[in-house]
């Protein structure tokens, strides 16, 4: 029996979450989710189970609420790089879930780095 799309999917996303705990090292990790429409990222403290900060395309300010391309998911990434300095973190765990690291999820990650984040 073949394996479907989101069986494929939490396998991948399993794989990356427990490689992240064998090397964490008690940094915040920077988790990604992508819909159809939106994109969303989320600077988490494992220890703590706290979020630190997080930004969306679905927040107006941004000016790219409802859309889901590669330029949102840029203005996403800078603006977490952004609040990210502000919570008082350098450097985090890149974590894409099951999502591949290309496309809309790998522009996020470049503009995070551009910020100033070390990923």
């Amino acid at each position: 029996m073949a394996n479907s799309k989101r069986t494929l999917f939490l396998k991948r996303r399993l794989r990356v979450r427990n490689k992240l705990r064998k090397v964490n090292a008690g940094r915040p990790r920077l988790s990604v989710h992508r819909s159809n429409k939106n994109i969303s990222v989320q600077l988490i403290d494992d220890v703590n189970g706290v979020t630190l900060a997080a930004a969306s395309t679905l927040e107006k300010d941004l000016g790219v609420v409802g859309k889901n391309n590669i330029e949102a998911a840029t203005k996403v990434g800078a603006a977490i790089a952004e609040r990210a300095k502000k919570a008082g973190v350098e450097e985090a765990y890149f974590d894409r879930g099951g999502f591949l690291f290309h496309g809309k999820v790998k522009a996020l990650a470049d503009a995070a780095r551009e910020g100033g984040l070390k990923i």
